[in-house]
């Protein structure tokens, strides 16, 4: 059976979920896309190859395995995107939860039964129906979980809003121990610089307390506020609205000192370097165009 244990974004991972690209299907339609980053890059000719992603998915496996990481993979299915597992499910402590995704996105979910079936069944919780949550807007940090969400009235007019309240409060049940910080995100379907898909596109815990944060990402300044004050401003490396729209905050830890970034990523880098993070770069470009980057692509199993 597999002993699945996170508590945090940032202990030593042992094994992880990666996404693949194989078989990624064909240039979706523009009323088929879910977020509007895609549909930037399809209106411009832009949109990523098959065979781009899967050597950028190929690279990051690389550096995983360097570090001595056990690398699992999706199921092949045909035609589907299967790029971003880090939403169809996600682990807190003991247990696995099984994400209620968009109607677009619910076969990705088949393609790790394979994965999931080791787990102890007490173990392995699907919420109800109408709990609606991906694991990009789920961030751990030991005794936080900081959850993504928006609460508008509007919410069904939005397709990048993808965590509802009912599911923090089955959350909240599951989870009595737990302090659960909701945030409020901007979302809009059609400017990708002004829409934070998930929290993890605009803020992400790192090692030794440190973290990145775009700040305009948030609806609620005080939110946001909170978050500063949490890990002190001298800690938190703050995003332009440009690096945000590139990924900045999604980059990736393996342990508390090393971090996976893509290779552009030139400030922030080489901050990462300044506060005696080891930085692991890699090409990701062409995954950024839909709108997801490193930690968007990786769902991890076990940290010690």
């Amino acid at each position: 059976m597999l002993k699945i244990n996170i508590n945090n974004e940032t202990s030593k991972l042992v094994s992880v979920i990666l996404g693949t690209a194989v078989s990624n299907g064909p240039i979706p339609k523009i009323e088929d896309c879910y977020d509007p980053k895609s549909k930037e890059h399809i209106l411009n000719g832009t949109y990523p190859t098959e065979l781009d992603m899967i050597a950028e998915l190929g690279l990051f496996e690389d550096v995983l395995k360097k570090h001595k990481v056990k690398v699992y993979r999706p199921k092949e299915i045909s035609d589907y995107n299967q790029i971003f597992t880090r939403d169809i499910s996600f682990v807190i402590e003991d247990k696995i939860i099984l994400s209620n995704m968009i109607d677009n996105r619910s076969l990705e979910l088949s393609a790790i039964n394979h994965i999931i079936d080791q787990i102890p069944a007490k173990n392995v919780i699907r919420l109800s129906s109408d709990c609606h949550i991906e694991g990009g807007d789920v961030i751990l940090c030991n005794d936080h979980i900081f959850i993504g969400i928006y609460s508008g009235e509007d919410y069904s007019n939005y397709i990048t809003a993808r965590t509802n309240v009912n599911a923090v409060n089955a959350l909240r049940e599951i989870f009595p121990n737990k302090t659960i910080k909701t945030f409020e995100l901007r979302k809009s379907n059609n400017s990708p610089k002004d829409n934070a898909l998930h929290l993890d596109c605009c803020f992400q815990p790192l090692g030794n307390n440190k973290a990145i944060l775009h700040p305009e990402g948030f609806l609620i300044k005080d939110e946001c506020d909170w978050l500063i004050d949490f890990f002190g401003k001298e800690n938190i490396f703050q995003t332009t609205k440009e690096e945000m729209y590139n990924m900045n905050c999604n980059v990736f830890s393996i342990s508390e000192n090393i971090v996976v970034s893509e290779n552009k990523f030139n400030r922030l880098n080489k901050w990462l370097n300044s506060n005696g993070f080891e930085v692991e770069t890699i090409k990701y470009s062409e995954i950024a165009k839909q709108e997801g980057l490193l930690r968007c692509s990786t769902m991890p199993l076990i940290r010690k």
